[in-house]
């Protein structure tokens, strides 16, 4: 497998929190597979690439919502949450992000970060040029698919206002004889004597088919 292209997204404004995070990357694999969203970081001892993560949760012993190991308190119910609940490796820091795709192997890393760090450098140069874009943007477009929504016509109603719904009303229960009965709010209420009429046609009716 071989990486065939690297696109590098520098920062713009890597103050405050991001003022490590140096750039974005995505990484193509034979013309066929990309991976998107590994951060090149200025570390400690140099630079160095980041695989794409999601942050690690866990979830309220209250009510069972999943939190971010960060957060001090349930984002539902409000629970305080034990702040050094995440785990820790052999340095003693926390563990709060999972990578998404990762190499298995050294050998594997080493090559990306390679590839990644010799583009970035590339990157740093072509920045100075006036007239610069990023082809890191270039990915969103090439994915995007253009369609078109179909919908009701407004001249289909006429002049007239579309129909609108009220709110529906609850089944009311109503007593008939010894008997309760429940009705929709798709039924109108039938008044005593129209029931009478009713039962008594059936009556009729069912003496006229035995010929009573």
């Amino acid at each position: 497998m071989e990486i065939t292209e690297v696109r590098i997204k520098l920062m713009e404004d890597n103050s405050g929190s991001n003022e490590r995070l140096q750039a974005f990357c995505s990484i193509t694999f034979d013309d066929m597979f990309v991976i998107r969203d590994l951060k090149i970081i200025e570390g400690a001892k140099g630079f160095f690439v980041a695989m794409p993560s999601r942050k690690l949760t866990d979830r309220c012993h209250h009510c069972g919502t999943k939190n971010h190991l960060r957060s001090r308190f349930c984002n539902q119910c409000g629970s305080r949450l034990d702040e050094n609940r995440a785990i820790r490796d052999a340095d003693g820091r926390a563990k709060l992000h999972a990578d998404i795709a990762h190499p298995i192997n050294s050998m594997c890393r080493e090559k990306i970060q390679g590839a990644v760090l010799a583009s970035y450098a590339d990157e740093l140069e072509r920045s100075k040029q006036p007239g610069y874009i990023s082809r890191y943007d270039d990915l969103d477009a090439e994915y995007d698919v253009p369609f078109e929504t179909t919908g009701p016509s407004p001249s289909a109603h006429g002049s007239e206002p579309p129909l609108r719904r009220g709110p529906l009303r609850g089944h009311t229960q109503h007593s008939r004889g010894n008997h309760s009965v429940f009705r929709g709010p798709h039924i109108p209420p039938r008044k005593d004597g129209s029931a009478e009429g009713i039962g008594s046609d059936r009556d009729s009716s069912a003496g006229y088919g035995t010929g009573a």
